[in-house]
């Protein structure tokens, strides 16, 4: 198996005048500006005492200088330590001092914002923006910075080219990555993966969904989380994409606007994105009394699931060949749909501690309501007698996954079974052809006073079927299931609905939804909350905020 810098070095030199890194509408940069830029950085951090091993943290949005940043910490073979920008400014602080960070690059903005006196351990902090130094722990590191050009200048005396390109790639077993799977002050979870987990998950990307140069990507998932560094930074970087990044996350305008311009081979996105487009634009269509009729006539219908599948082809670029989901299992009446319009989606599996992906499988092969196969490199099983029909917790191992959590000893050992499997926390089944299908989380699991496991995520997927339901989360209060519910406020005014009729249409979701649910996992209340539910950057719910 090729080393991913092996790759992303031979695009930087067969590509080196091309745009690689680009802000969409703002400052690009090609292979060749960026592998200049890492050198520099190589410099500096010679120059100000930074060695192999020690830990490079990263707190800004998404944008081409976030890259930059990543792999000139990645090339020199420090640890790379990711942060949401979303985080709050005492858990950005914890978690660098936690890291032991001694380089920080992050945005001016969220800088001025930190406790800058709490921060232990810096040498040097960087400005994401500009790339000038924001402070500096002594005179060395003010010394390199103001002597820095002439530094890289004596260096390379007659320029940098793309000869002189050599990123390392004998570091398998280092780590390379600390990614925290939350900004929490007491005992962090910080994931460590090796050079090896990100050269399987890239090795897998490149071989199961090809690209090549001249390919181009819309970023919009959270580079601080490995989902999108991986498979919207990393693996299409390896394969000579060039990358757009959104910054924040884009308005429904922004995000098509770029779509359009940019077309993209193919949409990297969670299943709550695609279920609300669908929500959206499409099923007010299907509704329709006419299309109702219409879609029950053979020739009609195919014509019509085939105007669906143009038109959304078209919304995202026109150009796309898969759309790729994970963090969520999709809907499964959003994806009966979604069949029916043929759309190349699939769903895949992974989560931090994998480096993410866990399960994939090809949109042509996916088998509905899964999420793939184990991935090449990485073993699935399910912790239960009969795997095929009886639920049990999902355990993986193999290269991709994480060494364990940064001084974290209890969580490590917490995390893996006494023979090695890694327990992810995830409750499935898996069939005589391999695909995972995942039933629920195991700390969600809801045991009913007959003894029944009832699964939240299930009912939440009829529940979001309902008209009006934004999104839902299924609690249990004293042995009874409530449904918790962000309505679309705003249409049911269009719609004219007073008080009165909400509190009527409530009533008549719940008798729809009981109606499809066995007895023990039937409603005893459905109540509305005001504001959409706090998500984590997965854009899965913070449960445990409801109950």
């Amino acid at each position: 198996m090729q080393h991913y810098l092996s790759l992303l070095q031979n695009q930087v030199q067969e590509h080196w005048d091309a745009h690689a890194l680009c802000n969409y509408k703002g400052e690009s940069f090609t292979f060749g500006e960026f592998a200049t830029r890492l050198e520099k950085f190589h410099v500096l951090f010679e120059n100000i005492g930074i060695v192999k091993g020690d830990k490079v943290a990263i707190c800004a949005k998404n944008c081409a200088r976030w890259a930059v940043s990543f792999f000139a910490s990645n090339t020199y073979e420090t640890v790379t330590v990711p942060i949401l920008a979303d985080f709050t400014s005492e858990s950005i602080v914890n978690l660098v001092n936690h890291s032991d960070a001694k380089v920080l690059f992050i945005d001016d903005d969220k800088w001025a914002k930190l406790n800058q006196a709490a921060l232990t351990g810096l040498r040097l902090v960087l400005s994401v923006d500009t790339f000038e130094a924001l402070y500096c722990a002594d005179e060395q590191v003010s010394g390199a910075i103001a002597a820095w050009d002439r530094l890289f200048q004596e260096k390379w005396p007659s320029g940098y080219g793309k000869d002189d390109v050599k990123f390392p790639v004998d570091n398998w077993d280092d780590l390379s990555i600390i990614n925290y799977t939350s900004g929490t002050t007491s005992a962090p979870k910080g994931v460590m993966l090796k050079y090896s987990s990100t050269c399987t998950n890239v090795i897998f990307g490149l071989s199961r969904i090809p690209i090549t140069f001249g390919y181009t990507l819309v970023s919009m998932l959270p580079l601080a989380h490995v989902y999108g560094l991986m498979f919207e930074l990393i693996y299409p970087l390896c394969g000579g994409c060039c990358i757009y990044f959104l910054g924040k996350t884009p308005s429904p305008k922004t995000l098509l606007a770029a779509m359009a311009d940019v077309k993209p081979y193919s949409v990297m996105t969670v299943p709550l994105v695609m279920e609300k487009i669908f929500k959206a634009s499409v099923l007010p269509t299907l509704n329709k009394p006419a299309i109702k009729v219409a879609t029950k006539i053979p020739l009609v219908r195919n014509l019509i699931f085939k105007t669906v599948h143009d038109k959304l082809i078209a919304a995202f670029g026109g150009r796309i060949d898969w759309i790729i989901m994970g963090g969520a299992p999709l809907n499964p009446t959003v994806e009966y749909w979604f069949r029916k319009f043929k759309l190349p989606y699939t769903v895949g599996y992974g989560m931090t501690e994998a480096g993410p992906l866990m399960a994939y499988e090809d949109w042509r092969k996916f088998a509905p309501g899964s999420c793939g196969k184990a991935v090449d490199r990485c073993e699935v099983r399910i912790d239960s007698d009969d795997p095929q029909h009886t639920v049990g917790e999902i355990e993986a191992r193999g290269m991709n996954l994480m060494v364990g959590y940064y001084k974290n000893e209890s969580a490590t050992k917490a995390a893996f079974t006494e023979d090695g499997w890694m327990k992810t926390g995830d409750l499935g089944l898996i069939d005589a052809e391999g695909n995972i299908f995942i039933k629920g989380r195991s700390k969600n699991m809801i045991l009913s006073s007959n003894g029944q496991n009832i699964y939240p995520e299930e009912i939440e997927a009829v529940v979001n079927n309902q008209e009006y339901v934004i999104e839902s989360v299924v609690v249990d209060r004293a042995g009874k299931l409530v449904a918790l519910v962000y309505l679309d406020k705003a249409k049911m005014e269009a719609d004219g609905m007073d008080a009165e009729a909400v509190s009527n249409k409530l009533e008549e979701m719940q008798a729809l939804i009981n109606k499809e649910m066995p007895s023990y996992s039937k409603l005893t209340k459905i109540e509305t909350v005001e504001e959409p539910f706090e998500k984590t950057p997965k854009m899965s719910i913070k449960r445990f905020l409801y109950k």
